[in-house]
C-alpha cells in the first residue's frame, strides 16, 4: 500500500500551489485576464455608436487587412445564404450588416489571444485554439440547421459565432499562469485538471471584464459544468453538442448524451450528423475560419 514518495509529494505540492495561486488570484481579482484585440474593441464601440454608418465600419475594419479578407469571405459564404459574390469591403459590410459584424469581427480577433513566445506555452495554446475552432463551427453549423426549423426563436447567428469562439477563453490565464511554473508542465494531465477546474470560473470572469451579455458569460462560465441544466433551449446547448461530437466534452455514452438535446428540440435527430446537407454546410463554416 505504498504511501506518497517524495518525488510524489513535492509534485502534489507544486501543483497545489498553482492551483492555489490561481484560486487565490480568481478570488482576489488578481489573476491577468487577457485584453480584447484592439480592432475588436475598435469594431464594437464603432458597432454601439448610434451615429455609425456603414461607410465607418468599413473605414475601421480596413485597417487591419487580414480582418477585411476575412470579411468578403463571410460575406460571401453559404453561412450569410447568398449567391451573387461581394468583391469589396464596402459590400461585404453591408451584406453582414453592423450587429453581426461586431460579433463577427471580435471572434476573429479571438485568434490573436491564443498566441505564445514560449514554445511549451506555444503547443497548448494551439491545441485550445484548435478545439475551439472544432466545436465552434459545430456550433454555428447546429444553429443554422435550427433557426431554419424555429423561426420565432430569439437565439441568432451572430451570438453563437462569438460565444462559440470565447467559450474557452478561461484556458487563457490559466496557461498564461502555468508559464511562471514550468514543473507543472512535468505532468499534463495535472494542467488539464486544473483547466477544468477553473477554466470555467475564469472564462466568465473575462467574459464580464470586457462587459460582454450574461449569455456569454453563461456560456463561458457553464458550458463544462455538469450540474449546469437549464431547461431553455440556449447557446450552451450548441456548445456542449459541439464539444460532445468532437469528444471534448467526455461523455460515456455519445448518442444517450445527444439524444438528450433531440429531446429538448435543439437537433432533430442524430441521422443529421452523416448528412451531407450538414457536412457541407460544417464545411463551409470550417472554410471561413482557416486561412
Amino acid at each position: 500500500m505504498g504511501g506518497l514518495t517524495q518525488e510524489d509529494g513535492t509534485h502534489m505540492s507544486t501543483e497545489n500551489a498553482l492551483l492555489t495561486i490561481l484560486v487565490d488570484r480568481i478570488n482576489n481579482d488578481t489573476l491577468v485576464l487577457p485584453t480584447l484585440p484592439e480592432v475588436a474593441v475598435k469594431v464594437r464601440q464603432a458597432a454601439d455608436n448610434p451615429e455609425v454608418n456603414l461607410m465607418d465600419m468599413a473605414d475601421v475594419i480596413s485597417h487591419d487587412p487580414a480582418l477585411s479578407a476575412r470579411m468578403i469571405k463571410v460575406a460571401n459564404s453559404a453561412f450569410m445564404g447568398r449567391s451573387v459574390k461581394v468583391t469589396n469591403l464596402h459590400q461585404a459590410v453591408t451584406r453582414i450588416g453592423l450587429r453581426q459584424i461586431k460579433n463577427i469581427a471580435t471572434a476573429m480577433a479571438m485568434e490573436q489571444l491564443f498566441v505564445s513566445h514560449n514554445e511549451l506555452i506555444k503547443g497548448y495554446m494551439d491545441k485550445a485554439w484548435q478545439k475551439t475552432l472544432k466545436v465552434a463551427c459545430h456550433s454555428i453549423t447546429l444553429m443554422d440547421f435550427f433557426l431554419r426549423r424555429n423561426k420565432q426563436t430569439s437565439l441568432n447567428r451572430d451570438t453563437i459565432t462569438l460565444a462559440a469562439l470565447v467559450y474557452n477563453i478561461g484556458v487563457l490565464p490559466i496557461l498564461t499562469e502555468a508559464e511562471k511554473h514550468p514543473e507543472v508542465f512535468a505532468n499534463p494531465s495535472f494542467l488539464a485538471h486544473a483547466i477544468q477546474k477553473l477554466g470555467g470560473k475564469v472564462g466568465g470572469a473575462i467574459m464580464r471584464a470586457w462587459g460582454f451579455t450574461d449569455e456569454f458569460v453563461e456560456v463561458a462560465e457553464s458550458w463544462a459544468n455538469p450540474n449546469y441544466r437549464p431547461e431553455h433551449i440556449c447557446y450552451v446547448d450548441f456548445i456542449r453538442i459541439g464539444a460532445i461530437l468532437e469528444g471534448i466534452l467526455q461523455v460515456s455514452d455519445k448518442s444517450a448524451a445527444l439524444q438528450t438535446y433531440i429531446d429538448k428540440g435543439v437537433i432533430e435527430s442524430l441521422d443529421m450528423f452523416s448528412d451531407d446537407e450538414y457536412n457541407d454546410m460544417l464545411n463551409e463554416v470550417k472554410a471561413i475560419f482557416t486561412e
